[in-house]
Formats: C-alpha cells, structure tokens, sequence
C-alpha cells in the first residue's frame, strides 16, 4: 500500500528505530553519542498540491470574512442598525471564532485535523448559505449566522497552518506560509468585490451570501479526494536543519526517553513563559486591531467624506452605491499579496545578516503604517485619492507582517505545541484585536454623533475622530515588536533542543 508521507523531507542513514533516536538538548547529557547524518529532499509535488487547496479554501474562509463589510451601508440600511450595532455584527463573528479556536487547537494536537477541517468547511457553507434568507424583522437571527460561521472558520484558520508546517522543510516552508498568507488579503478584498459585485448586478445584497457556500462545496471535495487522511507531525529533527541541508541526529543514550505527552495546561503554562510567543502574540493583536476595524469601515468612512465633499449623494434606493467597496476591496488584494511577497523576502535576505530581522521587520512595517493611516484621516475631507493612497500604504505595511510573525510563531515554539500555540495567538489577537475595535469604533462614532448634530459633517467627523485610536494602537504594535527581538535567539535555541 502506498504511503502517502513516503515522500518525507528526510531520509535516514543508518537510521535507529524511532523509540531509539534523541534530538537535541537530552543528546548533551552525558558522553558524546554516535551522530547520524539526516539529507534532506525536495518535496513531492503532492505536498504542492496539498498545500494549493489548502490555500484555495483560505481564499473562500476570508471572502466569507469580508462579505458583510463589503455592503455595509445596505446591511445597515436594511436591518436599521446604528453604528454601533453595525459594529458589533462583526464583534459577533470574532468572539465566535476566538472562542472557537483554542477547542479547534485542543483537538487539532491530538486528532485527525483532515476530518476536523473537513466538518469546519461544510459548518460554515452551510451557514453561509442559510443566512441569505433571513428577512429584516429577524436581525437577531442574522447576527446569529454570523456567529455560527465564526466558529466553522476557527477550525480550518487554526490547523491549517500546521499541515503545511509539516509538509515543508524550513526554507521552504517560510516560502508556503507566505503564499498560504497571500490569501489572507486576496480572500479578504475578493470578499469586498463580490459582495459590492453581487449586490449591484442583482440588486439585492443577499446573493453575495450564495455564491461562496458553492465554492466551500468545491473546497471539500478536494480536501476529501487530495489530501492525504493522516499526515506526519514534523519532529524536532526537522527543525534542526542546517543551511547545507543536514541536521545531526544523535543515537540515544540508554535509559533517556522523548518528551512525554503533555497536558493543554502544562502547554499553556509552557507558551506563557515563551517571551517571544507572548510579545509576538501582542504585536499581532495590534495588527488585528487595525485591520479590523479598517475592515469593517473604511467603505463607509469613503462614503461619509464624499458627502461632506459633494462627490456623491446620500443613498435613498433599495440598493447603495458600492464603488468604495470595489476599489477597497482591488487595494487590499494588490497591496496584500505584495506585502506578503515583499515581507517574507526581506525576511529571508535579513536574516542571513541578522538573527532578529524578523521581529524588527514587523517593528518598523507597524510604525509605517500607523503614520500612513494617521494622515490619510487628516486629508479625507479634502482628497479622496489622498486618502486612498496613504490607506494603501498603510494597509501594505501591515500586509508585510503576516507571514513573518507565523514563521516567528513555528520556529519559537516546540512543533507538539504549534496547534495550541496557534489556537491561543488567536484568542488573544481576536479577543484584544478586532473583536472589539468594529464595535469600538463604531460606539466612539455613534456617541459623537448624539452630543452634535444630526448632519453629513458630524456623520463623517464622528468615524475620523473614532478611527485615529487605530494609528495609536498601531504605534503600541510596533513597540511589542521590539520587546520580541529582545528574545527571540534565545527562545529559538530553545525550542530546537525540545
């Protein structure tokens, strides 16, 4: 029978049986033990296209993301939300997905991640699909769908990543985790333009819900016919990879075991005391405070500073005027997927030069991009393209750390932990991110407006004064990038001997 991880990146030279190999730090105790020399391989071209639907259903997990901010302005119409309910719908979803995700790490440490990847994608189709057919009297029940599908995400945002961990040497796998990133911000503003796109072809919001359920249904016939039903965890000896591309593996001294199982408490208490994982994890919750709540309002932000410019009329009609959205939506895919090319090769090239290029690659990306996000506010009540370009800048500078701080994530963390490592960066990201900064901006906004008037000038004043804590928190993210680099040689050498 065929093995479908035969093509293993590694193949062993006089190779002990399993129970007898040791890898790093217990190697040192006592007298020098036999070394064996691991070669590496290229990878299979199955893992290539293990990893193409993985990223193929990546780019459907965050169109569903961004379906909703896509046509804010219609949703807000039709249900009659204030700002801050607005605000909340998407709170809604991330509290549901960060909740979600340290069960989906649990499980995913310890079970089949293809079966638990496989019941998240037809979870949150379905969903999807169901919420489209929700009337306005029932707003409850929207919030609700939006919830559910928060949860249908987690399981595939947190175990993915490890699959592809595990089907890649290192080089090679910063390389993935990038293009796997990619999506991240393509799914993102794709989401934007066929929901903006959907609406104004058909004139009614709700079909940008029906399309994406049939590309999930796509996304699980794949994952059930190419991906293999068990993959091989990545051990400790893949990380030891040298540049040349062999590691040294040491033959076990008699009476030393492998690291036993542990418990999620003991993994939980292990991370905490990482300092790289915990700062890193920080300066990601910063990086999810923006983008969330860019996310969510900017369209509408646009739109609010063309009224008080002239440039468009209010929105009367059953359908609004989606061009925001659209061109929204085409910024973050360009300048997502050349953040991310454009990180991970400064990464790769800083390195060599550099032990702790990666998190001062994040430090200096975050202090771009709060300045370029400050200045775009102060001129959107006189320049829309200004406004468009600084935001364009901004969001690229944050689009550069994607990758990197996941690469940062795998290498400081001991693999048997990856999963929770994940599941937990989530929780606190979502939890102290964009979960609440949706929400946050939009009581900010909503409170301005009831202490002036009801006007297009306070309407759009209320959203920029509410929106400049997002270039604070930005300045807070760079700084947490900095404490990282104050680790992160340490915390590695560290995670490569367990």
């Amino acid at each position: 029978m065929h093995n479908p991880r035969a093509h293993e990146g590694t193949s062993l030279q006089s190779q002990p049986p399993p129970e007898e190999q040791n890898y790093g730090a217990a190697a040192a105790h006592g007298r020098r033990a036999p070394v064996l020399c691991v070669s590496r391989k290229s990878p299979a071209k199955r893992d290539y296209l293990i990893a193409a639907v993985l990223c193929y259903t990546n780019l459907i997990n965050f169109m569903d993301w961004f379906l909703v901010p896509g046509i804010l302005l219609d949703i807000q119409k039709y249900f009659k939300l204030s700002d801050g309910d607005t605000g909340l719908l998407q709170t809604v979803f991330i509290l549901c997905y960060m909740l979600a995700a340290p069960v989906f790490g649990y499980l995913g440490d310890r079970y089949n991640r293809k079966i638990i990847l496989g019941a998240g994608i037809f979870f949150w189709s379905g969903v999807t699909l169901s919420s489209s057919f929700i009337s306005e009297l029932y707003y409850r029940l929207f919030f609700l769908s939006r919830g559910l599908v928060g949860i249908g995400t987690a399981s595939y945002s947190t175990i993915a990543p490890t699959i592809i961990a595990d089907l890649f040497e290192e080089g090679k796998r910063t390389t993935m985790l990038s293009v796997f990133y990619i999506f991240i911000p393509v799914g993102s503003g794709l989401g934007y333009v066929l929901a903006a796109g959907m609406a104004g072809l058909t004139g009614d919001w709700h079909w940008a819900f029906r399309i994406t359920p049939c590309m999930g249904g796509l996304a699980l016939v794949l994952l059930i016919l190419l991906v293999p039903h068990k993959t091989q965890r990545r051990t400790a000896a893949h990380r030891a990879l040298s540049i040349s591309g062999t590691i040294q593996v040491a033959a076990e001294k008699p009476g030393v075991h492998r690291p036993a199982k542990t418990t999620w408490c003991q993994d939980v208490i292990s991370l905490a005391k990482n300092w790289s994982f915990v700062w890193s994890s920080l300066g990601l919750t910063a990086m999810a405070f923006v983008t969330g709540a860019l996310g969510m309002w900017v369209p509408l932000f646009l739109y609010r500073a063309q009224l008080v410019q002239g440039t468009v009329s209010p929105c009367l009609q059953e359908t609004c005027n989606s061009s925001n959205s659209l061109i929204f939506g085409g910024i973050t895919i360009g300048t997502g997927m050349l953040g991310v090319i454009a990180g991970a090769e400064a990464a790769r090239r800083l390195r060599k030069i550099n032990n702790k290029a990666d998190p001062l690659i994040c430090a200096t990306s975050m202090f771009i991009s709060a300045l370029c996000l400050y200045v775009a506010l102060m001129v959107a009540k006189t320049s829309i393209l200004s406004t468009f370009i600084l935001i364009a800048f901004g969001e690229l500078f944050l689009s550069v750390n994607w990758a990197v701080v996941t690469d940062i994530l795998l290498y400081v963390v001991t693999p048997r932990r990856q999963s929770t490592a994940i599941a937990l960066q989530i929780l606190v990201s979502h939890l102290l991110g964009d979960a609440g900064s949706p929400y946050l901006i939009g009581i900010i906004s909503s409170a301005i407006q009831t202490k002036n008037d009801c006007s297009s000038q306070w309407s759009f004043r209320s959203m920029q004064y509410s929106f400049v804590v997002c270039a604070f928190v930005g300045v807070f993210g760079g700084a947490f990038f900095l404490l990282t680099s104050l680790y992160i040689e340490e915390d590695r050498k560290e995670a490569e001997q367990l």
